[in-house]
């Protein structure tokens, strides 16, 4: 029995998923962590009187990734309690870089079936998140006030830190797996 090859056939197998999510986690905390230096670069640059605001407009004064964390542990029975100027916790983080990192593990599933994705080097993806997770998703949970609510530098500062957020996510991606679309041919 002969078996016939499609040259224009990709692998679909679960192999080629868990690799690629895998991939999707590196090239996740890669992005995660770009967002948020750059994200932390421009809060602290920012003045005083538009941090005290953005601060102010928070659910407890906090940023998604420790709402997230405080409400896990009064579930708990327990509570965390961010400290320090910037009002963090470990558990708070480990939130933020999993609120990070879920993105582009459906990011890293799908960019072979739908190179669309990538469009803009990433870019487009990270502005779909900012307006889908930042600008909606936060403030129907409850993760974040209303969006006229944050001052207009807010917005700037989230759009900027997830453009860059897609544009590493992708770049690394590239570096892992190459390009979109252009791997794992059978023939």
């Amino acid at each position: 029995m002969t078996r016939h090859h499609r040259t224009d056939h990709y692998d679909d197998d679960d192999g080629d998923l868990g690799e690629a999510l895998l991939k999707g986690t590196v090239a996740g905390v890669a992005a995660s962590v770009a967002l948020d230096r750059l994200d932390w670069y421009m809060w602290d640059h920012l003045d005083p009187e538009t941090r005290q605001q953005t601060r102010s407009v928070r659910p407890d004064g906090l940023d998604p990734g420790h709402v997230v964390a405080r409400k896990i542990a009064r579930a708990m029975g327990t509570d965390i309690e961010p400290k320090g100027r910037d009002n963090q916790h470990p558990a708070g983080v480990a939130v933020h870089f999993a609120i990070g990192v879920a993105p582009a593990l459906a990011y890293a599933a799908m960019r072979d079936r739908t190179p669309a994705l990538t469009a803009g080097c990433g870019t487009l993806f990270g502005l779909g998140l900012f307006l889908v997770q930042d600008e909606g998703m936060n403030t129907v949970s409850g993760l974040g006030a209303k969006p006229r609510e944050y001052p207009w530098q807010a917005h700037a500062r989230g759009l900027i830190a997830h453009l860059v957020y897609g544009a590493v996510l992708e770049g690394a991606m590239r570096l892992l797996d190459g390009p979109p679309k252009r791997r794992r041919r059978r023939y």
